[in-house]
């Protein structure tokens, strides 16, 4: 639940036909007495969408029609939710969007003024049936990625309907995700609990990352965190990747993800090699080293000079 000053809002994701009307009328129906929702709902051409199904007496519902939500975030999406803050200021706000080919642009939206100072970004759910989540063809298609990466709380659906392998599949690829999962659940008929809003809580600066099992005796392995304000300069980046294998001597992996200007870049080195791919991930900025031996404290002030010094919103 959001401060005195601020309303939380949760983004919700899911590709078509997952289920996300059946989970957000369950999550209505469990709100919190002592908490005002509000919904922003887009693309209410969906079967079972309408203003009528999810609202409640007390639970005001806008639409922004036409196309999906990137399409319209900026002018639209600020004033729709400026408007609706302004008239009803909600404890919560849930943004349940459709067809998001740019669900990251949406969170960008979200945080710059006058919103961000208005707004506290919550968890960011995605919903997937796990059937099309362990299918190459529908991990091809950067929509379907960019909505996984985006998630805080990945939480799979309809799981009545799909078999035992796939369900352990969807288990472990979901384990292996960088950055991890805030939380990972499985339900079925949209059975979302409202707590799920609530656990997109970031870890410590430093931390220790999971190494895979049997290997912890071979193996150290730390974690650094930077807030989402953090930017990283690309060039400083490049040479302190250029630089591990030097300062990190035996390094078997490394990864992270960095805000750098108004994109977000996932790097990712092993077997000596290194590359870059721009990604929807908007948490925050992290970095992880797996290796015989670390000199965290080296590794740290490198990684901190990477910085550079501004603080976005």
């Amino acid at each position: 639940m959001s401060s005195m000053n601020t309303t939380t809002v949760n983004l919700f994701t899911g590709f078509l036909g997952v289920g996300k009307t059946t989970a957000l009328r369950h999550l209505i129906s469990q709100r919190p007495t002592n908490e005002k929702w509000a919904i922003i709902v887009n693309e209410f051409g969906e079967v079972g969408i309408d203003g009528a199904a999810l609202s409640g007496d007390d639970m005001p519902v806008a639409e922004i029609a036409g196309g999906c939500l990137c399409c319209v975030a900026g002018p639209q999406l600020t004033a729709t939710v400026a408007n609706l803050l302004r008239r009803e200021r909600p404890d919560r706000l849930l943004i349940e969007a459709s067809g998001l080919a740019h669900a990251a642009g949406v969170i960008d939206e979200l945080r710059e003024k006058p919103l961000g100072d208005a707004l506290a970004i919550g968890a960011v759910v995605t919903l997937v049936d796990p059937r099309q989540f362990i299918s190459q063809d529908y991990l091809r298609q950067p929509l379907y990625r960019d909505q996984i990466a985006l998630a805080d709380v990945l939480v799979a659906n309809k799981t009545d309907a799909a078999d035992v392998p796939t369900l352990e599949a969807f288990r472990a690829r979901a384990a292996q995700m960088f950055p991890p999962k805030a939380l990972v659940a499985e339900v079925r008929q949209g059975q979302l609990d409202p707590a799920w809003l609530d656990v997109a809580a970031r870890p410590q600066p430093r931390y220790r990352p999971a190494v895979a099992h049997g290997a912890h005796d071979a193996w150290s392995s730390e974690g650094w965190l930077f807030g989402p304000e953090t930017e990283f300069d690309g060039e400083r980046l490049v040479a302190f990747f250029d630089e591990l294998p030097v300062r990190v001597p035996g390094l078997v992996r490394a990864k992270g993800v960095f805000r750098v200007l108004d994109s977000w870049v996932w790097l990712n080195w092993a077997e000596g090699q290194w590359g870059a791919t721009q990604v929807a991930w908007r948490r925050d900025s992290r970095f992880e080293l797996i290796a015989p031996r670390i000199d965290a404290d080296a590794v740290s002030t490198a990684l901190t000079a990477c910085r550079t010094g501004k603080e976005a919103r």
